[in-house]
């Protein structure tokens, strides 16, 4: 079967667990969009791994890990990426880990574009991580870009460079930033991609071969629905398309590929970054930053908490066409004694059951919530769903209703183990 594990929020959503759960039955895993900005946390026998660019599925032997044509690489980021990961004792070799040579190159002044975007924009910045990808991905729509495969040919991407450096430093001196020169450049992106050059292949004829042969293939969703570019939160977005779509578009497989979607949520929301949270609740925020809980992972910054939505939820499963939900952090609300959830939008006295477009009426968006009773206990002991006490699983069934997808999988803490099959 395959699958697609796509975030329903904006992002943080725990997808790397969910696709580290699901990897022990697949063949080969994907990421189809995205680049270094997005960041998988996975815990395996006490042991805590970090992933940006390297598919989750990297941690399992055996499986073939594939990085495809819809992401932005960073060869800088993800050389320290691999090597972060094999001093933790996780293999990655040539034929455990594919590079698309059509995936776009994170170039070093990408990153110094981002930060003069963020400075031009002022009290109107997006807050991204400045890893690049926005100029990298503008790069690519305004067909100037490099790919993978243009690394190849050394005195092409000299060319390139050299000519996409001048053009860059006249817009880096009008705010200060520092400025580069092709040679520099390239010495940085060659060194690094000398480690990655053998990873390097087409990957689509490797993806279709393996659908056409039956094999299961995952694919690991970036970020999340709310981010995306079309349809989320508009401009406080990524650049990719993180939806379901975007896992297609980004690996060369088509849609009639595909058999399953999982949407991972938390049992609540959560947002790093700027743009609008209706539901936001400053003391479930204290609550579980005094927990050690909702940190980024990329950006170590603290997220905002707030109560469940499921007017957003209800149409990232639209979009999504989601099959089964995940569920994540049910036992951050475990103290708690009564849950909100938000059922709809009142925007100007009128109750809007989806999310809207205009940013005029993103402004006015008041939540209307409807109250269920906590269930004041520890579930991160339950190994089975029949275990979770009565409240929690009212709590689920309600979400479930709400959005319009059944439960698939519950997670009750950050283990590969604490996750229930439903």
């Amino acid at each position: 079967m395959n699958t697609i594990v796509v975030g329903l929020q904006w992002g943080d959503e725990g997808k790397g667990k969910i696709v580290d759960y699901l990897t022990e039955s697949a063949d080969l895993v994907v990421r189809g969009q995205g680049g270094n900005n997005a960041g998988h946390t996975v815990i395996a026998k006490g042991v805590r791994y970090i992933l940006n660019l390297l598919p989750s599925g990297i941690l399992w032997d055996g499986k073939t890990n594939i990085i495809g044509n819809g992401v932005v690489l960073d060869p800088i980021g993800l050389v320290a990426e691999i090597e972060r990961n094999e001093a933790l004792g996780v293999s990655i070799t040539p034929a455990k880990l594919l590079i698309s040579d059509r995936a776009h190159v994170v170039l070093p002044f990408h990153k110094e574009l981002d930060a003069a975007r963020e400075i031009s924009l002022g009290d109107q910045k997006i807050g991204t991580t400045k890893r690049g990808i926005g100029p990298t991905y503008a790069d690519k729509v305004n067909r100037c870009g490099l790919r993978v495969a243009d690394l190849l040919d050394e005195p092409f991407a000299r060319a390139q460079v050299t000519r996409r450096v001048a053009e860059v430093n006249e817009i880096l001196a009008k705010y200060d930033l520092p400025q580069f020169t092709a040679d520099q450049v390239l010495e940085e992106v060659y060194t690094a991609f000398e480690r990655l050059r053998p990873h390097v292949t087409n990957t689509i004829p490797v993806l279709h071969k393996a659908w056409k042969n039956g094999e299961s293939i995952l694919f690991e969703g970036a970020q999340g629905t709310l981010l995306d570019i079309d349809y989320g939160t508009y401009p406080f977005v990524t650049s990719s398309n993180t939806t379901s779509g975007g896992s297609c578009t980004g690996s060369g497989l088509p849609p009639n590929a595909i058999q399953r979607v999982i949407g991972v949520c938390k049992a609540y929301t959560t947002r790093v970054g700027s743009g609008w949270f209706p539901t936001v609740d400053e003391g479930l925020s204290e609550y579980l930053h005094g927990l050690g809980r909702e940190f980024g992972v990329v950006s170590g910054r603290p997220r905002g908490c707030g109560w469940l939505d499921t007017v957003l939820l209800r149409f990232a499963c639209m979009v999504n066409g989601v099959t089964g939900l995940a569920v994540t952090n049910v036992d951050g609300l475990d103290e708690y004694e009564t849950l909100q959830i938000c059922t709809a939008y009142d925007i100007d006295g009128t109750l809007h059951e989806l999310p809207p477009a205009g940013r005029g009426e993103w402004d006015k968006a008041t939540p209307v919530y409807e109250s269920l009773p906590g269930w004041k206990c520890d579930t991160t002991a339950c190994t089975r769903y029949e275990d979770l006490p009565q409240n929690a699983k009212a709590y689920l069934t309600r979400l479930s209703e709400l959005c319009g997808a059944p439960i698939a999988f519950i997670g009750v803490g950050p283990d590969r183990s604490q996750t229930l099959v439903v």
